[in-house]
């Protein structure tokens, strides 16, 4: 089986980019607006925990809102946070079978 390695699989609608891993997205970055926004697949728990816990976190823009939060990019959560939760992001999508 080929493995490609995650990267951007071109704009969403002229304002962001898709990210994918094995033709599977786990991350969509809106670049349109300041500040930046970033989505990311949560695992459903951590997704409520996460919104309830930040306001700069709410559901999926245009996704799956039980698995899907976007992230305001303003520093309330911080570098590590975010890159945790792309991580996060990508192995729910690198290990999900379907």
């Amino acid at each position: 089986m080929r493995q490609e390695s995650a990267g951007a699989a071109g704009s969403v609608g002229g304002q962001g980019k898709a990210v994918r891993g094995d033709w599977k997205m786990f991350a969509l970055i809106m670049e349109g607006k300041k500040p930046v926004r970033i989505s990311l697949k949560c695992d459903p728990q951590l997704a409520e925990t996460l919104r309830a816990k930040y306001d700069t976190v709410m559901p999926g823009y245009h996704l799956n809102k039980k698995h899907w939060n976007t992230f305001v990019l303003t520093g309330q959560l911080n570098d590590q946070e975010i890159k945790d939760l792309i991580r996060h992001s990508y192995d729910l999508v690198k290990n999900n079978k379907q």
